[in-house]
């Protein structure tokens, strides 16, 4: 969504954390209930995983729009009751945001509003418009005059700049023009509208709540309000929602849907239901599929919390070796921190996560985790393993070796920091010391979420990640000299 400008920062990511892949967005939306703020405040908190640096809420009550938009965690926000009350209306959006790097900047947190000829309009987005610097570099030349560097801020510019009529005519003329993967929430005066792009890529459901129906990007939103689960809004399906209820439009070519696989390996909360999927299910069978495709003579079997912790379970049952918390979580260590020299960097490992020794110290340790990016947490995590005095180290991955960035609203580094797109799997576990090193074939990730396989007629998910081929046209990265800089959410631009 924003352009990284690749500027050091005095800001790091937590040791723990800079070593995975960060889904950057989740989205809320509600339409006819009396406290619509607080119910998009509390689907935020459940949304909080997808990102963590700033949230905002906008909401209608009929004459006016009500904007709150903070840097920081929901809870940090939006628990305050002063808050909660200028969030006036009985309809609300919400938007919840991830970045690694630069500071976090307010004109960059959604949801974005603008006032058209016709009325005020929120929009809320989840993904990553591929096209969006061609589209800009075209309205700029036309007089758009931009606010922020958010990919998002490029829609409202093609809404404004569409022939006048309906707003609903002028959003679907402006999504016609968008390549990548989105998933939008908005609001004007009358409507709510959520609409998946047409591979639909990134998700998002319909529910309903005492007669209100939501839009969100998870179920596990759902569930902190008590509200019920509908459907999945299909891909190329835009719903629209109105004092008159609830419809269904379909103003996109029908293609074959690409959802995200990586959904399934780390993004989604394990509690939420996915394409019809539990995700806590899916990961144990990934954790299943790994333990029959890699075996390995092994005393007990260690997640990599969080993240590695069903996939290990699933290892742990399919194998046969015991499954034993090795390491220890603490969850009161905030996600970002700054660190000035590079002792307190190195103590900064311990603060999150610390070895339980009792169950390491002389035994053959399986280490499960989700996902390799760089590599530089798996050395931190072999080597205090070592130090807990495991006798033997081996790391099984749930998911194939991530070779290639994500261009579709996912904090990925560029190819080149990529451990997979410049070692082989040997070289890579000689990097990070352990004694064997195993990945999750794509056809092993493909059963496990229930599909035959990856050569079947069709793919039935984007993959881009593990194997290169992106479901779009990547216009920005195949127009712009600086070709190995991806569009994101990270910082800036100069």
């Amino acid at each position: 969504m924003n352009q990284d400008d690749n500027r050091e920062s005095e800001w790091t990511t937590n040791p723990f954390d800079d070593d995975h892949l960060h889904e950057e967005c989740g989205v809320f939306g509600i339409f006819g209930h009396e406290d619509a703020g607080a119910l998009a405040a509390l689907g935020l908190h459940a949304l909080q995983h997808r990102g963590q640096e700033a949230a905002g809420i906008v909401s209608f009550d009929g004459v006016q729009f009500h904007n709150e938009r903070h840097i920081g965690l929901v809870g940090d926000n939006f628990t305050k009751p002063a808050v909660i009350d200028r969030l006036k209306g009985n309809r609300a959006i919400g938007h919840t945001r991830y970045s690694t790097t630069g500071a976090p900047v307010l004109r960059n947190v959604q949801p974005l509003f603008a006032e058209f000829h016709g009325g005020g309009f929120a929009v809320a987005h989840n993904g990553n418009i591929t096209n969006a610097m061609s589209l800009q570099r075209s309205l700029q030349r036309r007089g758009a005059i931009f606010q922020s560097t958010s990919d998002t801020e490029t829609l409202l510019h093609l809404i404004a700049q569409t022939d006048p009529g309906p707003i609903m005519d002028r959003m679907i003329s402006a999504l016609r023009q968008l390549e990548g993967a989105y998933a939008i929430v908005a609001i004007s005066e009358k409507k709510l509208v959520g609409v998946r792009d047409p591979l639909g890529v990134r998700p998002l459901v319909l529910g309903e709540l005492d007669g209100a129906p939501i839009l969100t990007s998870e179920t596990c939103a759902l569930d902190i309000i008590g509200a019920h689960y509908i459907r999945d809004v299909e891909p190329g399906e835009l719903i629209l929602v109105t004092e008159d209820g609830v419809r269904s439009l379909r103003p996109f070519q029908r293609e074959e849907p690409r959802f995200c696989i990586f959904e399934y390996v780390y993004f989604a909360r394990p509690d939420s239901i996915v394409e019809g999927n539990n995700v806590y299910e899916v990961r144990k069978r990934i954790g299943q599929e790994l333990a029959r495709e890699m075996p390995v003579e092994a005393d007990v079997v260690v997640p990599v919390p969080d993240s590695g912790t069903p996939a290990a379970i699933g290892f742990a049952q399919e194998s046969g070796i015991p499954f034993e918390l090795g390491i220890i979580r603490n969850h009161y260590v905030g996600r970002t921190f700054i660190e000035p020299t590079d002792a307190v960097r190195h103590m900064g490992v311990k603060l999150k996560h610390n070895a339980n020794r009792k169950m390491i110290e002389g035994k053959r340790v399986v280490l499960v985790d989700d996902s390799i990016v760089r590599g530089t947490t798996s050395l931190k995590i072999v080597q205090m393993m070592r130090d807990a005095g495991a006798r033997e180290v081996h790391m099984r991955i749930a998911s194939p070796p991530t070779t290639n960035p994500c261009f579709y609203g996912v904090d990925t580094p560029e190819k080149s920091k990529l451990i997979a797109s410049r070692m082989s799997i040997q070289d890579m576990a000689q990097y990070i010391k352990v004694d064997t090193l195993s990945f999750l074939s794509i056809d092993g990730l493909y059963r496990a979420v229930g599909e035959p396989g990856r050569n079947a007629p069709q793919p039935q998910f984007c993959d881009a990640c593990f194997t290169g081929e992106y479901p779009t046209r990547l216009t920005d990265r195949e127009t712009t000299r600086d070709s190995v800089r991806q569009l994101s959410l990270l910082s800036e631009t100069a």
